[in-house]
């Protein structure tokens, strides 16, 4: 499945992004590419082996958050478990989607949410 040009760059603004949080680092695991803090995933991001659309995967725990995440086209929790958490899945493709900052903006909440406390004070300070 061939992703359109301003999706995949949509979603290297995104990658970009993640990677440029306080001691975040991108790892690999069975094919699919997630960001970590510390020891935890904060952001799923996919696999690329064009198996599925294009999308991201955030921890929302706020409630205003999560809900305005799920009224976007597409966004639904998480599947396995993990949405009961506060998980969303969050495609890039469908007509609607979240812009880059947007998407952006609910990495960072991810971020705060699973980040030690000194990486999320550190992201303050910037």
């Amino acid at each position: 499945m061939a992703v359109p040009p301003n999706v995949l760059k949509k979603w290297e603004k995104v990658r970009d992004h993640v990677l440029g949080l306080p001691g975040a680092a991108e790892e690999h695991p069975c094919g699919e590419t997630v960001a970590k803090a510390g020891k935890k995933v904060f952001v799923f991001l996919g696999v690329d082996d064009g198996g599925y659309p294009p999308g991201v995967t955030v921890k929302l725990e706020d409630g205003t958050a999560h809900a305005h995440a799920l009224a976007c086209p597409g966004v639904e929790p998480a599947g396995y478990g993990p949405g009961k958490a506060g998980w969303v899945s969050i495609p890039l493709e469908p007509e609607g989607a979240p812009a880059a900052g947007l998407l952006c903006g609910r990495v960072e909440e991810s971020y705060r949410t699973i980040a030690p406390k000194r990486s999320a004070a550190e992201l303050d300070a910037h």
